[in-house]
Parts: C-alpha cells; structure tokens; sequence
C-alpha cells in the first residue's frame, strides 16, 4: 500500500458551522411545511427531522452551499438532499402568489400604482444550440430573464415564470398580460424605457414611461424633468431585486432552467417571510 493510500484511507471529512442570517421564526414555519406534507402523503420516516432538512436547503439556497457538502456534512447522500430541496422548493413555491390577487391586494391596501421591471439571472453556459437563445445581448451573458412586480415601497409581490436571456421586457409582460391585470385591479404601474410600446393608450394610459431622445428629436427641459420623476419613483423596484439576489444561490444558477421558476418563485416567498417578520 502507497503512502498516498494510507494518507486517505486514515483523513476523515471536516465539519465546520455557519451562521445562517435567517430568522428562527423563518425557519419554524417552513419547517411545517414539510410535517404537514408528510402528514397528507401518511409518510412518517425521513432520516432526519424536517426542521434539520429545513436548515439543510436554506443553506443551500442562501449561501449556495453544495449539496455534497452538505449532504456528506449530515451523513445522507447527495441524491438524498437533492430530493430534499426538490420537495420543499415546490411546496414553498406552491405558496406564492398569482398576478391577479397580487395586483388585487394592493389595490385593496389603497395602493395606486405599482412598480414593473426585468432583471437577468445569470446561469452557467451550457453546450449546444439550445442555449444559444439563453444569451441576452444586453448583459452580454447567459441567464433567464425575470419580470418582477413590486409595490410603491419596493416590496416584490409577483415575479413571472423563468425565460430564456434574450426575452425582451415587452414580450414578458405581453405574455403574463400584465396591462390586462392592471386595468381589472385599477392600478397604474411605473416603468422604464423597455416598456415603451406596451401601453398605447394616449388618453388613459395605464403603463408610464419616460421619454426618449432621438436623432431629431431633443429633449425639452420639461421631458427631462418628467424623466427625473419617474426615475425618482421608480428607484424602490432595485431594492426588491437586491433583496431577492440575497439569496446567493442567484448568483449564478446551476439548476436545471426548467426547475428554475419554481426556485424563483419560492425564494419570493423566503423573500417576504424575512421582510415582513
């Protein structure tokens, strides 16, 4: 037998701790999720309790932890974790909200308008012609594009299903008919200049964007002011996308896209339990 042999036959795997900036009643609620699941399937076994694979995928989905890592750290297999994160992904998912009761709830709480924007979230570049329409030319990378609907203050109350890089904002927004929602829940929504075209409406506009300069065509000195205004309005809808991108597991997705949605959606809901904790 070689040295090297001995060497790993005699190591052993390291644990180490991290503190997971989550609180307690976070994680206690999510926790049920998964008792109650179990309760309804009548399935009482799991290796570990649900409050410790409640940790477990929480470290995973906000310091993008690997699942080996953590899988090997708690004595389970990789694909075991994996089907832990699968599980309570979808049944936090499962809780977020639709578009129209969304746009309803704030039109109840006196809300007027709300804030609409897209974002990309960055993956990994994959091999093949079918990643070619994940590139978005904008950003100059691979990703899924993502809509997103907050409130005045910047809270998220909605994000769109997951689609390739190269979707553009107005084709988002056409295909979750958000002008239609808007009018149905009487609110107006802030934009910016890639929704221009959404809404034409000139009399009764729904959608407000700024106003864009052309070859003939400058500014005037009160277009330039409408557009500060509008800026100023529409700053809060970044704090909603930087609380989601807390999450580092965004950072750069290893997923499977066709999973990703269901991850959006449920780190909306991890996303508001800590908010409004």
């Amino acid at each position: 037998m070689t040295n090297t042999e001995e060497r790993t036959k005699s190591t052993c795997p390291l644990v180490y701790q991290c503190r997971l900036p989550l609180s307690t009643s976070t994680v206690n609620h999510l926790a049920d999720l998964p008792r109650r699941h179990l309760k309804a399937i009548r399935s009482r076994w799991r290796i570990l309790p649900p409050g410790k694979i409640t940790v477990i995928v929480l470290a995973v989905l906000r310091h993008d932890q690997r699942l080996a890592d953590m899988a090997r750290g708690n004595h389970v297999s990789e694909s075991t974790a994996r089907r832990w994160r699968h599980e309570l992904i979808g049944l936090i998912a499962a809780r977020a909200p639709r578009l129209d009761r969304a746009l309803k709830k704030v039109a109840r709480q006196g809300g007027e308008v709300v804030l609409i924007d897209g974002t990309l979230i960055r993956t990994r570049r994959r091999t093949g012609k079918a990643d070619r329409r994940n590139y978005s030319g904008k950003h100059r990378s691979h990703g899924l594009h993502l809509l997103a609907v907050t409130d005045e203050n910047g809270h998220l109350i909605w994000i769109s299903a997951a689609r390739p890089g190269r979707t553009h904002d107005n084709t988002a927004a056409r295909h979750n008919h958000i002008l239609a929602h808007l009018r149905a829940a009487g609110l107006g929504a802030l934009a910016d200049l890639g929704f221009r075209g959404l809404d034409n409406d000139i009399l009764d506009p729904v959608i407000v964007t700024g106003y864009t300069a052309t070859r003939t065509h400058k500014l005037t000195q009160g277009e330039k002011e409408a557009n500060r205004v509008l800026a100023v309005g529409r700053a809060p809808v970044a704090h909603g996308f930087a609380h989601l991108k807390n999450w580092r597991i965004l950072t750069k997705l290893r997923t499977d896209p066709a999973r990703a949605t269901r991850l959006l959606r449920a780190l909306l809901v991890l996303t508001n339990l800590e908010i409004n904790r």
